[in-house]
């Protein structure tokens, strides 16, 4: 009796993985789960994904924001979502910071997941309100060794906080962190003058640049961004060595069916191929990537052991 219970629960089990491969699938709307409020850059690229997506699936993608300990929030939530091709979650370099940054996660980024794209790349760019008297790497450095300064990022452990420990760190400067639940807001409190300094993703920043609500300083990556290539790079500026970027991807449940995998890595790529999504990210300062889900699977373990090494040698991990 035994055997037939196990033998019947195994049979379970491999038809219950293999239903999406046996459906046509998709056959009803699929979750895209952002760890940021609406407006970030986080929440910009899952946006521009799912539009496409909806329209080349033929069911709804839907965005479901969910902010929170710096995505962590989200994450959980989708390790624990039923793996049968229906949640999907937007990640970003902040994940891999994650890793090494808590000591405890109610998740684990490589056993809880399966890969599924890297999407894009993005720098970031230095900012100051227009009133700010700083127009340069060098004034800001002297403003922040003249008093300290408080600067903005999307959460404790964000991009935006690596990067400006970073430059902390390597310009010898006294400043203040002050998190916030996403990119928008954290650009918002830049634009009002809670803060004096913001490290802001280019999908958030480029647009405020443009319209004169913020001022770059300096862009984080080591070349130019093409979306403004006035801007001087942080390591041209006098910091030499500096260089930092943020990427995007999607990952899904561990377990979820390689069929649910192979239609949305196909779809995503071709979509990141459309002449209008490469525009609007070029817009955005964003540079489109693709790939296999193999590739982005290695490329995350590889991005994690770099930020350990970063919060190792800044003393940034948390309890």
């Amino acid at each position: 009796m035994k055997c037939t219970v196990i033998a019947f629960a195994a049979v379970a089990g491999a038809l219950c993985a293999g239903s999406v491969a046996a459906q046509a699938y998709p056959v009803k709307p699929i979750r895209f789960l952002v760890g940021y409020a609406p407006g970030g850059g986080t929440d910009i690229m899952a946006r521009v994904v799912a539009a496409k997506l909806t329209d080349s699936l033929g069911q709804q993608v839907i965005v479901d924001n969910r902010p929170g300990a710096n995505a962590n929030v989200a994450a959980e939530i989708a390790s624990k979502a039923s793996p049968d091709g229906y949640t999907v979650m937007m990640i970003s370099v902040s994940h891999a910071i994650s890793r090494p940054l808590y000591r405890k996660l109610g998740y684990d980024l490589v056993r809880d997941f399966t890969p599924l794209i890297n999407i894009s790349s993005v720098p970031m760019f230095v900012v100051v309100p227009p009133s700010s008297t700083a127009k340069s790497v060098a004034d800001v450095v002297a403003l922040a060794k003249a008093k300290s300064i408080n600067y903005a990022s999307s959460g404790d452990g964000s991009p935006e906080h690596i990067a400006a420990e970073m430059f902390k760190g390597m310009t010898g400067t006294n400043m203040t962190h002050v998190a916030y639940k996403g990119g928008a807001p954290s650009a918002l409190a830049l634009i009002s003058g809670e803060v004096q300094l913001g490290f802001n993703t280019a999908p958030v920043a480029v647009p405020h640049i443009r319209s004169g609500k913020m001022r770059a300083i300096a862009v984080t990556s080591a070349k130019r961004n093409p979306a403004l290539p006035d801007v001087p790079t942080v390591a041209e500026s006098g910091v030499a060595g500096y260089d930092m970027i943020n990427w995007y991807g999607a990952i899904m449940p561990a377990g979820t069916p390689t069929a649910a995998v192979n239609r949305l890595n196909a779809d995503i790529n071709k979509a990141l191929k459309l002449p209008d999504v490469q525009q609007r990210l070029a817009s955005l300062g964003a540079d489109p990537l693709g790939g296999s889900a193999a590739d982005f699977g290695a490329y995350i373990r590889s991005e994690i052991a770099k930020y350990t090494k970063v919060v190792t040698d800044s003393k940034l991990q948390q309890q």
